[in-house]
C-alpha cells in the first residue's frame, strides 16, 4: 500500500478549516495535519488521531512544512488583522513550501480578489487576498486558487458551478468549499489555474477535472 500524501492544512480550527481536515481523515491517499496557532487547540484534533504542528502564520513557518506533500491554506483573521495573516501568512507559507519542496499548493481565495476595488467595505480585504494569490501564481509552486462567493454554513450539495467570471452575487457553503479544496489537490485537477465556484448543478469531483 502507498504511503498516504500528507497534507498541511493552514486554518485547521476554523469553520472550514475543520471539514478539510474531516474531509482528508476519511480519504484513502491523504493524511491531514492540522496546522494550529494555539496549543489548547491541539486536543480536539489529537483525540480524532490527527496530527497537529503548531506554528503562526506570523512567525517562521519552516518546521511546518517538513516532510509535507501538499498544502491546502484555509487559514483567515476573519478581518482583523488581513496584512498580517491573509496576505503576510499566505506569503509565509507559500515561502516554506518552496523551500519543502511541496508539490501543489491548493489556495483558499475571494471572489472580487481580482478587482478589490469593487468590495466596498471588504477592500482591504480583497487586496490583501490578492498579494496572495498574486505572490503563489509567482512562485514557481504548482498551484490552484479557489475563489468561492459568500459563504454559508449550509449543507452539502456536492454540487456547484465553476468558473473564471461568474456573477458575484453567488453563494456557497463551506462544506462545498472544502470538498473542493481537497478535490483539487489530486494530480489529476490541472494546475495553475485560477477560479471561481458557486452553488451550482455540476458534481464537484468532475467539474473540477473538466
Amino acid at each position: 500500500m502507498e504511503r498516504k500524501q500528507k497534507v498541511l492544512v493552514a486554518g485547521a480550527n476554523g469553520t472550514t478549516g475543520k471539514i478539510i481536515v474531516e474531509l482528508l481523515k476519511d480519504s484513502a491517499i491523504y493524511e491531514p495535519i492540522a496546522m494550529l496557532r494555539k496549543e489548547e487547540q491541539k486536543k480536539a484534533f489529537e483525540e480524532q488521531n490527527v496530527k497537529v504542528v503548531l506554528a503562526d502564520l506570523e512567525e517562521d513557518l519552516t518546521h511546518a512544512t517538513e516532510g509535507i506533500d501538499k498544502v491546502i491554506f484555509a487559514a483567515g483573521s476573519k478581518g482583523r488583522n488581513v496584512v498580517g495573516v491573509d496576505q503576510e501568512g499566505a506569503k509565509r507559507l507559500v515561502d516554506a513550501s518552496k523551500q519543502a519542496k511541496v508539490s501543489k499548493f491548493v489556495m483558499l481565495s475571494s471572489m472580487g480578489a481580482d478587482n478589490p476595488s469593487i468590495g466596498g467595505e471588504l477592500e482591504d480585504y480583497l487586496k490583501a487576498k490578492q498579494n496572495a494569490d498574486e505572490y503563489l501564481k509567482s512562485s514557481n509552486l504548482d498551484y490552484v486558487i479557489v475563489r468561492p462567493g459568500n459563504l454559508t454554513n449550509d449543507e452539502a450539495k456536492g454540487k456547484i458551478a465553476l468558473g473564471t467570471n461568474l456573477s458575484l452575487e453567488g453563494r456557497i457553503s463551506r462544506a462545498d468549499v472544502a470538498k473542493t479544496l481537497v478535490e483539487a489537490l489530486d494530480d489529476k485537477v490541472r494546475t495553475n489555474q485560477v477560479f471561481e465556484i458557486l452553488e451550482g448543478d455540476d458534481k464537484i469531483e468532475e467539474i473540477i477535472r473538466a
